[in-house]
């Protein structure tokens, strides 16, 4: 690592010392999936922090994804992996970096976590970088929405993802060794991939965990112009004006670009991952940590008409400039995690946990075989809980979190300058219940210090979040609640220090110095149940931010790019979430399923400022499945609208409908572990765009694919 960039001895004692004096969240591990869940269910058994809030109604957009539907779904990365749940889109910047999009919230709003630790990467930076988590390597993924703030921290206000997988062991195995693996096949990329772990308990408390992973995928196919309508518009009015002033090369190249279809250029991948890990388990609690590594490398298709030059040098009094080749990133991180838990065996406390992440992460911009700009993220969160033991319907959590992150970028396109982030959290939440009425409250206080030293600046924010939720339950199996809460976010260094041009996403990024917090009120209503087989959620949502922090075109440009600048400024989100499922017969062995899932959110930023910028449209997806001990068959249609409620010099998005269709096959049946599968998605080939991706205009989605893999479990 970088001598400009390592977290100084002070730093990591003083967040050590903030770690031991308040108590943090973590991640219950004790319970696994069954493989089985039902796909996208918010009411399927829910992991999410400890025990005590498996049913947490503060959070009731929950939704999980595990087992035969996770690996039909995975993709290169996580945010693509995920939209077929409700609610969650994708900023799907290329095949290789793509982040969550939940209620129409990204970036410093949506927290993906690793086992209730965050990645600790740049993702969080911009949209162009990937996430450090192979959704491969995963066996149980939770998408939390609503008030989750007080669970998982401020950067947490639009909701949280949190991937778990077993690189810690969180059970001794009953075989002599225990092996996973699972390997696919995707025909729109040519993506090959293969996973393995291996579990091997070396005594009967101690067991040693082993995994890795490796991808491969080429060039995406898409299908038709690889431009949209509007950037195409563009390109053949410059081959009109180059044609008219005799620039003929210049007209050629403009017109190659406009018919440029059935693939994105320089959107090829390659990733691997490697990790360890050792657990002591018994009957006091369990202690283990593991160390992991991921690395990867992706291209990033170029903008057109953003493409910029250097000055090089001069000749004869005359600049010269020289084209730069395709921008491509090359990626590593280095990670250490812990994990432990005290089972007390009594008293007001029925358990202390533990969870500490430690991250050391470099990637390099290359433009060509020239190295462009190098970002350096160190980083340390820790998290300690209490868990309260039940008495008399009163359960609850006392807790606290740190985190530190260095952030330095060096080149001559390093857009954020070398910065440090410190916050400290400490927070409570608690249920009681009253026979058939569930009454719920939570409370979370934050530190937050970010400082720019080369900028002698050095900005500290104080947030408080409180929420509180009511929640009653019918005789049947039916819910309904209400939720309300105020949620407060400090901007982060990206939003307060960019000041300069970025070659990956090739825009000129401006942050403003001097924002406030971002400040939230929320609501929830909800209902959920299981009523005469008929499994269903529905839940509408709505935000009001005072001082929101947003970043839209401006229209100007800088060195040839056009400006992307932060805003801050009120703002209101509206929206719901629904999915239903119900057997619709039973033909021998085999049940017939039918499920549905919609979402909608509108987003305004208020006194006339207009929509807020990469909102997805309204969405419904649909689909019919036969299961049976030994096969699952499925249909399903998915159609987007279109989005034309677009912020200024944002293009809008035309709709699309896609159908898939999928089969599996468990030769030994559902409990053996092995599954082989096949899908085809996109059956009819469209070109779709997603609307929440700042690359949409030539970044479309997968064209046809053919999809094979299978999972061995033994």
């Amino acid at each position: 690592m970088n001598n400009a960039h390592t977290l100084s001895a002070k730093a990591v004692l003083a967040a050590g010392a903030a770690f031991l004096a308040v108590p943090a969240i973590a991640q219950d591990t004790n319970e696994q999936s069954s493989g089985d869940d039902f796909h996208g269910d918010a009411t399927a058994g829910i992991v999410v922090t400890a025990r005590f809030v498996e049913e947490l109604d503060l959070i009731a957009g929950t939704s999980t994804l595990s087992g035969q539907a996770l690996d039909q779904s995975i993709r290169p990365q996580i945010g693509d992996t995920l939209t077929a749940l409700p609610g969650v889109s994708a900023t799907s910047f290329t095949p290789g970096a793509s982040r969550p999009v939940l209620r129409g919230f990204q970036g410093e709003r949506i927290r993906v976590l690793t086992d209730g630790i965050g990645a600790i990467d740049a993702s969080n930076t911009s949209a162009d970088h990937a996430v450090t988590i192979d959704p491969i390597t995963a066996y149980r993924i939770e998408v939390l929405r609503g008030p989750a703030a007080l669970l998982f921290g401020s950067q947490a206000i639009g909701g949280a993802v949190n991937v778990f997988d077993r690189r810690i062991p969180i059970e001794v195995p009953d075989e002599p060794v225990h092996i996973d693996a699972v390997t696919s096949y995707g025909s729109a990329a040519d993506e090959r991939s293969i996973a393995g772990g291996v579990d091997l308990p070396l005594t009967s408390k101690l067991v040693l965990h082993v995994d890795g992973s490796y991808r491969e995928s080429n060039d995406l196919d898409i299908s038709g112009f690889t431009l949209s309508p509007a950037l195409r518009a563009e390109q053949l009015e410059i081959v009109a004006e180059e044609t008219e002033e005799g620039n003929l090369d210049e007209a050629a190249e403009a017109l190659e670009l406009a018919n440029l279809a059935g693939t994105v250029p320089n959107s090829a991948t390659e990733t691997w991952t490697a990790g360890a890990g050792l657990a002591l388990i018994d009957s006091w609690g369990s202690i283990g940590a593991s160390i992991s590594f991921f690395d990867t490398n992706y291209g990033i298709p170029a903008r057109p008409g953003a493409e910029h030059h250097h000055e090089e040098g001069e000749e004869e009094g005359e600049e010269e400039e020289e084209e730069e080749g395709p921008v491509t990133i090359d990626l590593e991180q280095v990670r250490l995690d812990l994990r432990g838990e005290i089972i007390t065996g009594g008293g007001f406390f029925e358990s202390i946990r533990v969870r500490l992440g430690y991250s050391d992460y470099t990637h390099t911009e290359f433009e060509g075989d020239e190295v462009g700009t190098l970002f350096f993220v160190e980083g340390l969160e820790g998290r300690l809980e209490l868990v309260q033991a039940d008495q008399d319907g009163w359960r609850g959590v006392i807790g606290g979190q740190m985190y530190v992150r260095d952030f330095n970028a060096i080149g001559a396109e390093a857009f954020v300058p070398r910065n440090d982030t410190e916050q400290v959290g400490i927070f409570t939440l608690q249920e009681f219940t009253f026979g058939q009425l569930g009454v719920e409250a939570a409370a979370r206080f934050e530190h937050t210090s970010v400082s720019a030293p080369d900028l002698a600046i050095d900005r500290s924010f104080n947030s408080f979040s409180i929420a509180g939720g009511l929640h009653y339950n019918f005789e049947e199996d039916l819910r309904i609640g209400l939720n309300l809460s105020r949620a407060e976010r400090a901007p982060s260094a990206e939003e307060l220090f960019s000041n300069g041009p970025h070659i990956a996403t090739q825009a000129f990024e401006i942050g403003n110095p001097n924002f406030n917090t971002e400040k939230s009120l929320g609501l929830e209503a909800y209902v959920r149940g299981d009523i005469g087989g008929v499994n269903f959620a529905l839940t509408g949502f709505a935000n009001w931010f005072d001082d929101f922090i947003f970043d839209a075109a401006t229209g100007a440009e800088e060195d040839d790019l056009p400006v992307f600048q932060y805003f801050q400024s009120d703002a209101s989100y509206y929206g719901f979430e629904a999915e239903i499922s119900a057997t619709i017969a039973e033909v021998g062995s085999v049940s017939i399923n039918a499920d549905a899932v919609a979402d909608y959110v509108r987003a305004t930023i208020d006194n006339g400022g207009g929509p807020v910028p990469r909102i997805p449209p309204f969405r419904v997806r649909g689909g019919i499945e036969a299961t049976s001990d030994a096969f699952d068959v499925r249909g399903e249609i998915e159609w987007a609208a279109e989005q034309n409620r677009v912020a200024a010099f944002e293009t809008t998005t035309d709709d699309f409908t896609f159908v898939n269709a999928s089969v599996a096959w468990r030769p030994w049946g559902r409990a053996a572990g092995t599954s082989l599968f096949a899908s085809v998605n996109n059956i009819f080939d469209v070109n779709a765009r997603r609307h929440a991706s700042f690359t949409k205009d030539f970044v479309p989605l997968a064209g046809r694919d053919f999809r094979v893999g299978a999972r061995f479990s033994f």
